[in-house]
């Protein structure tokens, strides 16, 4: 087989990385060689390569999924928004502007060509590459820049998939308009449509099925029933609105319960996710001071805007309620920009631009922006275990007396923190911290001896690879990623302007 395809959605968060990830997983199975790639990703989710450059987390997810080591050209442009107008501009796994959504589109011609030289890359290297668009391909107000949706697939002449959730509701109305709404050209390019997290019997959907087939001249591949438990890597804050596994039965004198503030501008929150895979810890995430009344551990995530997520803090009363629960002993986590608010002075002429900024003073700690950012996989040991992570950040912390070494950061009584993501999906580390946050907080959890964080993710990803086997009609989409585009494909009114 040989070939690519790209899947794209009605919606953000419609079931677009899921997809992709469960086909590469079902190619890989059959013996494919085969590679993700998003052109372009706005998350604030990402990871470093081997080789040191930062891409979407999601990207990773998938390229474990297919088996085989990420690299930047699976996501050669990488958004990371700082605030509602501007975002980071991550090329190639290294930051290369601050820009507006105005100023942005000076870069895309450029960065088209990045994009494709990247997807060229990757298909002369694999057999298959699986293409992942971004947010709906009928956002016609954003068409003319377009690299990620119909624009990638129309350089690159790739047959499209269309996911839509049905249980957001509306789901005919948004595959028929999703095409609708395009041009002619990019119309004829959409080969079929998939609907995803279907709860009930498929007997009742199928005259819609039938009904949006005949509107449209395009088949549904498949119905793709909703599974629990498969929040892998999610892109954005969207995926935080679904329940996590740990978050059920927060009772009970052996339940140690996390609470994790959900800032404004939260990133790396897949650092949480070991959590939730933990039989008797009760993770949830936070907004108000109220919520943090019964945590046995607070967690303070990474954040893109630091400065602004700790006045965030200060203004919902958060900050205080965190500096006296950590002076009474009861822990505190702070992971990269978290870590860096437990600071007690904080130097910003990089991200924020307002120099200094008094910390909330838990760690004998100074932070200060460099221009340049880290971007590394350091490993090292903590409790007696061997712990291997990830560093993404500008802020370089100089820890003074009073405070003993943890992970590249600092412990201070019962407030720790550290600047390495990922490091609570080191098995043996998880369960001997969790075993000293128990104790701080007084209470009788044990963690259980036989989790194993990378078996669990890889059942997930077997997970989707079954999803996609039993449920999508793999027979058609072998021929579309061999064949490409079916031709004749007819228009569906009113078609959209052109770019």
């Amino acid at each position: 087989m040989s070939g690519a395809l790209l899947v794209a959605g009605t919606t953000s968060d419609a079931g677009k990385s899921v997809l992709t990830a469960g086909l590469c997983r079902w190619l890989v199975r059959q013996g494919v060689k085969v590679a993700p790639f998003k052109a372009q990703n706005m998350s604030l989710n990402s990871m470093v390569t081997l080789d040191g450059a930062e891409i979407g987390r999601a990207q990773v997810m998938q390229a474990q999924a297919a088996r085989i080591e990420p690299t930047a050209d699976m996501n050669p442009i990488l958004l990371k928004p700082g605030s509602d107008r501007r975002s980071q501009v991550v090329v190639l796994g290294r930051p290369v502007a601050d820009v507006d959504a105005l100023e942005y589109r000076a870069h895309k011609d450029r960065l088209r060509e990045v994009a494709l030289a990247s997807l060229d890359r990757l298909r002369a290297e694999y057999d298959v590459v699986v293409c992942e668009g971004a947010g709906s391909p009928a956002e016609i107000n954003l068409r003319a820049g377009d690299i990620a949706n119909m624009g990638l697939a129309r350089a690159a002449g790739l047959p499209v998939l269309v996911v839509g959730d049905i249980d957001r509701g509306g789901v005919f109305a948004a595959l028929y308009g999703t095409v609708g709404l395009l041009e002619p050209a990019d119309q004829a390019l959409i080969a079929g449509f998939v609907i995803n997290k279907f709860r009930g019997a498929v007997e009742l959907l199928e005259p819609g099925l039938r009904m949006l087939q005949g509107l449209t001249g395009r088949p549904t591949l498949g119905v793709l029933p909703w599974l629990d438990g498969l929040q892998l890597d999610v892109e954005d804050s969207l995926g935080l609105d679904v329940p996590l596994p740990g978050m059920l039965d927060p009772h009970g004198a052996d339940t140690l319960r996390v609470a994790v503030v959900r800032l404004p501008r939260i990133s790396n929150f897949t650092d949480i996710d070991a959590l939730t895979c933990e039989p008797g810890v009760s993770v949830r995430y936070v907004t108000t001071p109220r919520e943090l009344a019964d945590a046995d551990l607070v967690v303070l995530p990474g954040s893109r805007a630091t400065v602004s997520d700790l006045g965030w803090l200060r203004e919902r009363g958060l900050a205080e309620r965190i500096v006296r629960r950590a002076r009474e002993g009861l822990p505190v986590l702070g992971i990269c920009g978290g870590y860096q608010m437990l600071a007690e002075e904080i130097v910003d002429e990089v991200e924020s631009g307002v120099g200094r900024v008094e910390g909330l003073g838990l760690l004998p700690v100074r932070v200060e922006f460099a221009a340049d950012k880290t971007l590394r996989r350091p490993t090292g040991s903590a409790y007696g275990h061997d712990v291997r992570a990830y560093e993404i950040h500008h802020g370089v912390a100089t820890v003074g007396e009073g405070a003993e070494p943890f992970l590249d950061g600092c412990r201070s009584g019962a407030v720790w923190g550290t600047t390495w993501h990922g490091a609570l999906e080191n098995d043996g580390f998880r369960r001997a911290f969790l075993r000293e946050v128990a104790g701080a907080a007084g209470r009788d959890f044990v963690p259980a001896p036989d989790v194993e964080f990378g078996a669990l993710r890889e059942a997930r990803l077997d997970a989707l690879g079954d999803l996609v086997e039993r449920h999508l009609d793999t027979d058609a989409v072998r021929r579309l990623i061999e064949d490409g585009p079916p031709a004749g494909l007819p228009l569906v009114a009113p078609g959209g302007p052109g770019p």
